[in-house]
């Protein structure tokens, strides 16, 4: 994706009475974010169009004290896009497969699957051509999932020969997938 903006988050010194009350008033945060406008062509920050948005955490009265500052900085997004899979392309892709599959079962609204999505989407590019991976969206195809005995997500499933083989259940570390996964490819 270009003209993804990465942020960075610089902490300024706060007023002698903020530090002080620190637990009892929450920071006030301010974050630079590169507006839709901005182009993937400009190199440096000065050049990068900047659309800054401000949030207040914890606090329902919205006290101000402290302050801290994100900038946004321009960077390249190296996530590796994981293939979806639906129920009409289920059999071709997952059951019909010569080499083993690990299809990731998910759902838009979730936070752990989002924060798991990139490991997965390494791993594909890690093993390519020993296993295929795949993304199944749950709202989209409940019945698959369903079918698997999927309650919870993220999951993560490896398929060989057609049959289900393994399981992982939640955003677990880059180690655990990579055990399951050895256990099911060609080395």
């Amino acid at each position: 994706m270009a003209g993804a903006g990465l942020a960075v988050s610089v902490a300024i010194a706060a007023p002698p009475l903020a530090r002080a009350t620190a637990s009892t008033y929450p920071a006030r945060r301010v974050c630079a974010i590169p507006s839709s406008s901005s182009s993937s062509s400009g190199s440096s920050f000065g050049s990068l169009p900047l659309r800054a948005t401000t949030g207040l955490s914890g606090n329902r009265r919205g006290a101000r004290r402290g302050v801290s500052v994100a900038c946004a900085v321009q960077g390249q997004d190296t996530t590796i896009e994981v293939p979806d899979v639906t129920k009409s392309t289920w059999q071709s892709l997952v059951m019909e497969s010569e080499l083993p599959v690990l299809v990731e079962f998910w759902a838009s609204w979730c936070g752990p699957c989002k924060m798991i999505d990139p490991v997965v989407g390494k791993l594909s590019k890690d093993y390519e051509g020993k296993l295929k991976c795949y993304k199944l969206n749950t709202d989209e195809s409940p019945d698959i999932a369903s079918q698997y005995g999927v309650r919870s997500i993220p999951t993560m499933m490896i398929f060989k020969n057609g049959e289900k083989k393994d399981s992982v259940i939640g955003a677990v570390p880059e180690s655990t997938l990579t055990t399951c996964i050895e256990k099911f490819v060609e080395r």
